[in-house]
């Protein structure tokens, strides 16, 4: 049963029907389900080795948000926001049957994972935020800014990883084979033999748009995480430019008191690849 399966669902959006693509880890029969959603750029195969490490207890789930991997780009730019994937992913849990489940996020999948934990009868038991939080900071918009929507194309899959180790440098120290996992499944070769990034460049456009509207300033989002109720951990990387410290304390004491991990040497964001990230995680969900 630890065996990958891909499947997809098809969501409705104001611009029509998409798909969204994911793939499943475990027994496809075990109720205790959890989703797993990846960052901004990133697919839902970032979460191999997670899945992996939790398929024996869990039937595990993790969407390609749309947009993203394998799932369908948007005919609307501007609905690339959380409003939209949270009815994409009530339509996932649909689809799964699930009553409840509990849900890893990766910085954007944390967030659409505080909206949908914030709602009266959320059907999420537990919760990980995986270095995000309800303070998004002007210098990690700025740094992501820099490349999201750019759209480079590389004569090969070698340049495209070193690209991604380049703009990706504060996940941390990882292997060889570990990057090319990581680079592999957000890239595509093109008909002209060109490799380049499976997102749609037009998840900027929000973006951009909220980076505008903030003024240069943070973006706060407490009212959400107040409003959450679930046992909560908090993952953060001791040098993330995106979840201050000090934010990390906040959440801490108020809400639903997350409680905080650290790990040493790595900014935004942990990739839950290491076993001590990956035993973090089980202890939590498992309650060992």
């Amino acid at each position: 049963m630890n065996e990958m399966r891909e499947a997809r669902v098809k969501c409705l959006s104001s611009a029509g029907f998409h798909h969204m693509a994911y793939t499943e880890w475990g027994d496809p029969a075990n109720p205790k389900v959890l989703v797993c959603v990846h960052g901004l750029t990133r697919s839902g195969r970032d979460f191999d080795s997670l899945a992996q490490a939790l398929a024996d207890e869990y039937r595990v789930v993790c969407p390609d948000v749309a947009g993203r991997g394998r799932s369908d780009w948007l005919r609307d730019k501007a609905l690339y926001a959380v409003p939209q994937y949270c009815a994409d992913m009530t339509n996932l849990l649909a689809r799964l049957g699930a009553e409840q489940v509990d849900w890893v996020g990766t910085s954007m999948g944390g967030l659409i994972g505080m909206a949908l934990a914030a709602q009266q009868e959320t059907p999420i038991r537990k919760i990980v935020l995986n270095d995000v939080g309800p303070v998004i900071t002007a210098a990690s918009l700025a740094r992501i800014g820099d490349y999201l929507g750019i759209a480079p194309r590389f004569e090969s899959v070698d340049q495209a990883e070193a690209f991604i180790r380049l703009i990706s440098a504060t996940f941390g120290s990882h292997t060889d084979a570990q990057w090319r996992h990581l680079t592999t499944h957000v890239v595509r070769t093109a008909a002209d033999g060109k490799v380049e990034f499976v997102y749609d460049p037009g998840i900027a456009h929000p973006f951009r748009q909220a980076q505008a509207a903030s003024g240069g300033k943070d973006i706060e989002l407490w009212s959400v995480y107040d409003a959450m109720r679930c046992p909560t951990l908090l993952l953060r990387g001791e040098l993330s430019d995106l979840l201050t410290r000090d934010a990390a304390a906040q959440m801490e004491k108020r809400g639903p008191h997350a409680c905080l991990v650290e790990f040493s040497g790595i900014g935004h964001a942990p990739t839950l690849m290491a076993l001590d990230q990956i035993t973090a995680v089980r202890t939590f969900l498992l309650g060992t």
